[in-house]
């Protein structure tokens, strides 16, 4: 009879703790696991200006909980394992520091956070949850049932692939970190991705153009507007300065 006892009070509490801890979703606005992977896997097929590697892709809600994680290639070790939370980590930033009237990229971050620049120390500020971040098993990364997802990472991340996500009506409803590739082709593919999914309906940015894309004026290691990013290669710059045009952001509401 008390083994009996016992066996139930230990069902119990695997049944409680399974539905107080596990990984939930918060928001409906956001792609599908499924969306988000086709997506990525038909962009990261165009030429981009980097390396031509497979990639990473993050989405996170307005509340830096990650709602999906998604890869390019056959298998999770076609893509820089390291990847994987550095594109969680993009997307938390371009989230955490985007608001309903500016939008950030984590590129736009890099020259700020620079010593002697507005947001020295930004970079330190949110740490990255290991727990969180390397939980397993490691056969579910990338898929729909990555342990990422429903869990806050939070993480600063300073270079290109961080981009926050306004929906059509002009709501911010989260952000997409991309990374595998050189952080300018990154942001490349981050903004292509973001465009197809139609979550590009920004409010203004800190770019010449008032949007938030990267942004390519550091001379002898000075940004002249404070937002700069250094350059990769020069295909990768020319693709980016060709974004508004080729895949421009929705009209404003």
């Amino acid at each position: 009879m008390k083994s009996n006892q016992r066996i139930l009070h230990a069902s119990l509490a695997t049944f409680v703790s399974t539905i107080l801890f596990a990984p939930v979703s918060f928001s409906d606005n956001l792609p599908t696991h499924s969306q988000l992977q086709t997506t990525l896997r038909t962009v990261v097929k165009e030429n981009n200006g980097g390396f031509g590697f497979d990639m990473w892709a993050t989405l996170v809600d307005r509340d830096g909980v990650v709602e999906a994680v998604a890869f390019s290639g056959k298998d999770r070790g076609d893509q820089w394992p390291g990847s994987r939370v550095i594109s969680a980590q993009k997307a938390n930033t371009a989230n955490a520091f985007s608001l309903p009237g500016l939008a950030l990229s984590t590129a736009n971050l890099f020259s700020a956070v620079q010593p002697g620049g507005s947001l020295f120390g930004l970079q330190f500020s949110n740490p990255v949850a290991t727990e969180v971040a390397y939980r397993g098993p490691a056969m579910d990364f990338g898929t729909a049932r990555d342990p990422l997802v429903g869990h806050t990472i939070g993480g600063v991340n300073v270079f290109g692939g961080g981009l926050p996500l306004y929906d059509r009506t002009g709501k911010l409803v989260g952000a997409i970190g991309v990374s595998g590739d050189s952080s300018c082709a990154d942001h490349n593919i981050a903004w292509k991705v973001r465009h197809t999914l139609g979550l590009d309906n920004i409010p203004g940015g800190v770019s010449p153009a008032k949007d938030d894309n990267i942004v390519y004026d550091i001379t002898n290691g000075t940004s002249a507007r404070g937002w700069g990013h250094p350059e990769c290669a020069p295909a990768a710059t020319r693709i980016a300065k060709e974004l508004p045009k080729t895949s421009p952001t929705a009209p404003k509401p």
